[in-house]
């Protein structure tokens, strides 16, 4: 695969109509960042995640949850929701994104964001670049080809030019919001996080 499709992919997943967030899941990485908080009776796996004008914010929250906690198992479970939901809303906040709730654990998030999450795991990218790469390609061929069906219309057919006009514009929006996203920043987060 070429870089400038991985480029282009990758700068596509920044565009807001394909923006899928995961750090709003009870199995996302700011609730895992939460939990190793709670267990550790230590904020410093949370706060990478926030900005630094909400530290003051949270810290107080967490002393309050590590106090409630205390109280018995069904307390110290209503606690630790409320310090994962107060923890991904400021999170969300700082990224410029509404808080929706916290989603479920499992949830089909696509293979991007999966494959995205293995390769830093890992450490190679080789898997994430195929997938990506394999997308573009059948993006583009899929958009072109409709257009290069479309394109010997009679005419005397509207009905067939129409055709055309609708491929050709999905083809070109397609390509420009493509090369828009590979030319756009790569800082998807208002506080310099990545999700």
């Amino acid at each position: 695969m070429r870089i400038w499709q991985i480029a282009i992919l990758a700068g596509a997943a920044l565009l807001p109509s394909t923006l899928t967030a995961h750090c709003d899941g009870l199995d996302g990485p700011v609730v895992e960042a939460a939990a190793r908080a709670l267990k550790t009776n230590d904020l410093n796996p949370v706060l990478p995640w926030i900005r630094p004008q909400d530290e003051p914010l949270l810290k107080q929250r967490f002393q309050e949850t590590l106090a409630v906690r205390k109280s018995g198992p069904e307390a110290r479970e209503m606690a630790d929701r409320y310090f994962f939901e107060t923890v991904v809303r400021i999170h969300r906040e700082g990224e410029g994104a509404p808080y929706t709730g916290l989603k479920p654990a499992g949830r089909d998030l696509g293979p991007a964001i999966p494959a995205a999450d293995r390769a830093i795991r890992t450490g190679s990218p080789e898997a994430l670049q195929d997938l990506l790469g394999k997308t573009l390609a059948q993006g583009l061929h899929e958009r072109f080809h409709a257009v290069a069906r479309h394109k010997a219309f009679p005419e005397n057919d509207p009905a067939a030019g129409r055709a055309y006009v609708k491929a050709y514009v999905e083809f070109l929006h397609y390509v420009e919001r493509l090369y828009e996203a590979a030319r756009g920043p790569a800082e998807a987060h208002a506080h310099g996080h990545q999700e």
